[in-house]
């Protein structure tokens, strides 16, 4: 799948420094190309890798690195145009990606569907921390003193083992490079310009590719919004409200309302107890799997916080919480037979995630201020509230780097897709952005929580995406649509899943 690709940029372009925003964006001439042929690992799509500069700040040093993508070819023959598509994270590899695309025949007969694992993750070149992942270190919910310095001593563990696995490269992992190897690919698919399907992360990214080049920017479609025009820092403070608005919204009252399945109680609120109380036993007395998996409270709440994403995970975590709250109490040390939501997730994603977001944007916290935050957040949401998922940005070596700021000037028209209840981007920072991106449309689907619409059995969305998409059918105003009820777990087609996007826990 991999050929040997020869790489040359033009010496125009070893010469420029990165352009402003108001400069044409030189138009390097590679002498390299994507040689496709039937994916290995991915039935159905054609595979793919092309090199990259290593540093796009100094592309004549001679370092390169590899970047995996994948198609999905039209089916009406000649294509209309490329469709990049990102799942989020940031840091998610998204080489699967154009398979959700692919009962979507509007879309597919006239468009290619691009997937993209980001340098840093997938099959493309990868970071790594080592394996680490301090959120499992400790219980953030247990605010001693003790064990508040084992938090964070583990927050600056993973900071530092992030930059020692990751070395030079990890440096380089970050919104500014990644958007200059997607106009590199756009070059490679011959495309003056292309669009874009982007959810969660991928909305920061598309955001961002627009703003540093805005001339090539087609339809470009942002589903399940980031407030792209603040950092990271303020996007990731807000997951504690989120999540918990649609776990005691959504979550907890679906539960309770299919009690004859799981037994976890009638109303929302003994669904929660029951969950407290499990929570408790774990923290206490951590389960051991079969196959080595420990289960304590912060497994249980990774558990229920990744379900948020999608109503079609509901079914699942209801069924580990309903197991767990039985077991929970085992003199057993091994258990089998445990819910696959169980599982753990790799490395190279996490990785990614980190050195983008404490490399983008600037980290206002130290110990101190981060403790204070903690508690504040974790009393309000307590779910994921006590979960700060960037402290080890308070402790990250950042490299110099000052990206434009996203404000839509001089970019066409783009579309955001925003459910009211999305958990780990919230409404309210979606409208953030839409107020402060010139020319943008948002389309707000009421009452849905899920986190990614288009795609995912909306037809009200899926029609206007791709009216815009295909047809090029730009809403002359906001729009809404309603959303996609909460599924009947005892329905035979209840067992169905949806690929997760956003970040990859």
């Amino acid at each position: 799948m991999r050929g040997r690709l020869v790489a040359a940029v033009s010496a125009a372009l070893l010469a420029a420094a990165l352009p402003t925003q108001a400069q044409a964006e030189p138009e390097p001439l590679p002498d390299r190309s994507i040689t496709w042929s039937a994916c290995a690992d991915i039935e159905g799509l054609e595979c793919g890798t092309f090199q990259a500069p290593f540093d796009w700040r100094t592309p004549d040093d001679g370092r390169e690195i590899t970047i995996a993508v994948s198609r999905l070819k039209p089916r009406g023959g000649e294509a209309k145009g490329s469709v990049l598509t990102n799942p989020g994270g940031p840091g998610g590899p998204g080489r699967t990606l154009p398979l959700l695309f692919a009962g979507r025949a509007k879309l597919v007969d006239n468009m290619e569907i691009i997937g993209i694992d980001p340098r840093g993750t997938g099959a493309s070149t990868n970071i790594t921390c080592g394996g680490l992942d301090w959120l499992s270190v400790t219980d953030p919910r247990d605010r001693s003193r003790a064990n508040t310095k084992l938090l964070y001593d583990a927050a600056e563990l993973q900071a530092t083992a992030c930059r020692t696995r990751s070395g030079e490269f990890g440096k380089v992992v970050n919104t500014e490079q990644t958007v200059r190897d997607l106009d590199l690919l756009r070059q490679l698919l011959g495309r003056e310009k292309v669009s874009w399907i982007g959810y969660s992360g991928g909305s920061w990214m598309g955001a961002y590719y627009a703003t540093y080049f805005p001339n090539r920017v087609d339809k470009f479609v942002l589903d399940s919004n980031t407030d792209f025009t603040t950092t990271f820092q303020d996007i990731f403070d807000d997951f504690g409200y989120g999540f918990e608005r649609r776990f005691r919204t959504d979550f907890l009252p679906w539960v309770a309302e299919y009690d004859g399945l799981y037994h976890l109680g009638t109303t929302g609120e003994q669904v929660r107890q029951v969950y407290e109380a499990t929570r408790a036993k774990l923290a206490a007395n951590p389960l051991l799997l079969d196959g080595g998996t420990t289960v304590d409270g912060v497994r249980l709440d990774l558990v229920l916080f990744r379900a948020q994403y999608s109503k079609y995970s509901f079914p699942e975590a209801a069924e580990a919480l309903a197991w767990l709250s039985q077991v929970a109490t085992s003199d057993v040390k091994a258990l089998a037979g445990a819910p696959a939501a169980l599982a753990q997730y790799p490395d190279a994603a996490n990785a990614t995630l980190y050195a983008i977001t404490c490399n983008d944007t600037k980290f206002r916290h130290n110990r101190a201020t981060l403790a204070a935050e903690g508690e504040r957040l974790g009393r309000q949401y307590p779910l994921f509230g006590y979960y700060q998922v960037l402290a080890p940005c308070a402790f990250w070596d950042r490299p110099k780097l000052d990206l434009k700021t996203p404000t839509g000037k001089g970019v066409p028209p783009i579309l955001m897709v925003q459910s009211v209840r999305d958990p780990a981007t919230p409404l309210e920072g979606a409208q953030r952005a839409h107020r402060n991106f010139e020319g943008s449309r948002l389309l707000t689907v009421t009452d849905e929580g899920d986190h990614g619409v288009y795609g995912f059995g909306n037809g009200c969305v899926d029609d206007v995406v791709e009216s815009f998409i295909v047809d090029g059918k730009v809403p002359t105003a906001d729009l809404t649509c309603p959303g996609v009820p909460l599924p009947d777990p005892t329905a035979p087609t209840a067992a169905a899943t949806r690929p997760l996007v956003g970040w990859p826990l």
